[in-house]
């Protein structure tokens, strides 16, 4: 009963001979995909998600989807996610949930080309590296330079991801005249943060052969 519950919902014949040896669950026929999921980008969260992130590879599943929703966080973490989400042996879609700002929204941009998602009513955030600094002259002065490293590095990866010269979303910030630059997800798709607007549908096909050798 079990196994014609499976093959009912999959669309598989009901008169189609399961052999128990072979299929001993319904978790054996259908297999869902590992979906990553990224909100405060911390370095705890980033160990979190190189552990999913691997996980989803290991599945063997064709695609990961990574659904954000974040305020932004450390950037030391953001490029430890990056470098992890680069190394993947299978494309990997982006998809903005609600809201992908500083750190979030750089994630976003490294989806694969024509994966990267937002939600109709989602918004965008982009802005310089930020940093609370305080101690002696030296220091201030040490703290200016890695923070124009990172903020160099930063937009680096956006533009690269996005087809885009190094400095266009930097001039875009300051065209703004406003340290923030928010956006919809129309001008996001203008400027290819995104390449479409829509909620996606994750579907799962499986395909049940005979063969005689």
């Amino acid at each position: 009963m079990l196994f014609m519950i499976v093959s009912l919902l999959l669309g598989i014949p009901q008169d189609f001979n399961i052999d128990a040896r072979v299929v001993k669950s319904p978790d054996d026929l259908l297999k869902q995909p590992v979906v990553v999921y990224v909100d405060d980008i911390t370095e705890a969260a980033a160990k979190v998600f190189e552990e999913n992130m691997l996980k989803a590879q290991a599945t063997g599943q064709p695609i990961i989807p990574i659904v954000i929703d974040s305020y932004g966080g450390s950037v030391y973490a953001l490029f430890e996610m990056v470098d992890v989400l680069q190394s993947m042996k299978v494309p990997v879609s982006t998809i903005v949930q609600g809201k992908a700002m500083s750190a979030g929204a750089v994630l976003a941009a490294c989806g694969a080309e024509g994966m990267r998602f937002a939600y109709p009513n989602s918004v965008i955030l982009l802005h310089d590296v930020s940093s609370a600094m305080q101690g002696k002259m030296s220091e201030l002065v040490s703290s200016t330079e890695e923070i124009k490293r990172l903020n160099g590095l930063l937009f680096k990866i956006v533009s690269e991801h996005t087809g885009k010269p190094n400095n266009y979303f930097l001039d875009l910030i300051q065209a703004n005249g406003r340290a923030d630059l928010y956006l919809t997800p129309e001008e996001a798709l203008k400027h290819n943060l995104i390449n479409k607007i829509k909620v996606p549908v994750l579907k799962t096909k499986v395909v049940m052969e005979t063969v005689l050798e």
